[in-house]
């Protein structure tokens, strides 16, 4: 008889491990899928670059320090490599491309080009599709990185090497662009 309660408890905490070490996969597999929504469009942002360069350098072809800045960005962005890394790059991708939008800001006849427009509508369509699966990303990051600090499964999380994860973050850039009202000119 005690050994059919030895076994009992013994099935049920492996059950209880299977369990839980599946669901860490699961999370893991929705946490990179949620990733792989945000590198499709970032390849697109990142095939817009080279046209939104060329066209504003057209008009503001002494810019050559900010050109130069958006091209090394992107070409870092595209590099690869782990999440996070991608992640920083992809900040300062973000942060490159703004300082390029500023210099557009400067030229009147640039912002009244029809090529210009619809790149730089393109690019705000674009904006708004990352920053939606980067909401899809980082709540599958804290609903992974719960589940991983969360008892019981921190007793196993570490041991089979699920480690919490960053989130996609806004750069200091981006979030001091963020916080700044846009200027209204008539």
């Amino acid at each position: 008889m005690e050994n059919w309660m030895i076994w009992a408890v013994l099935g049920g905490v492996l059950v209880l491990l299977i369990i839980l070490y599946n669901r860490l996969v699961a999370l893991v597999q929705r946490r990179r899928n949620a990733f792989a929504d945000i590198d499709v469009q970032l390849k697109l942002r990142h095939d817009l670059v080279p046209n939104l360069v060329e066209t504003v350098k057209g008009y503001a072809g002494h810019e050559k320090g900010v050109f130069e800045a958006v091209t090394n960005a992107r070409a870092s962005a595209m590099r690869g490599g782990p999440v996070n890394e991608r992640l920083k790059a992809e900040a300062g991708l973000g942060a490159a491309m703004m300082n390029l939008m500023a210099v557009a800001e400067n030229y009147p006849q640039l912002k009244a080009d029809a090529n210009f427009q619809a790149l730089q509508s393109e690019l705000s369509d674009i904006e708004n599709k990352i920053a939606a699966a980067r909401r899809f990303f980082n709540n599958a990051t804290n609903e992974y990185n719960t589940a991983v600090t969360q008892f019981p499964a921190v007793l196993i999380a570490k041991a089979f090497g699920f480690n919490e994860e960053s989130f996609f973050e806004m750069s200091e850039a981006e979030k001091a662009a963020a916080s700044t009202p846009p200027a209204v000119k008539f």
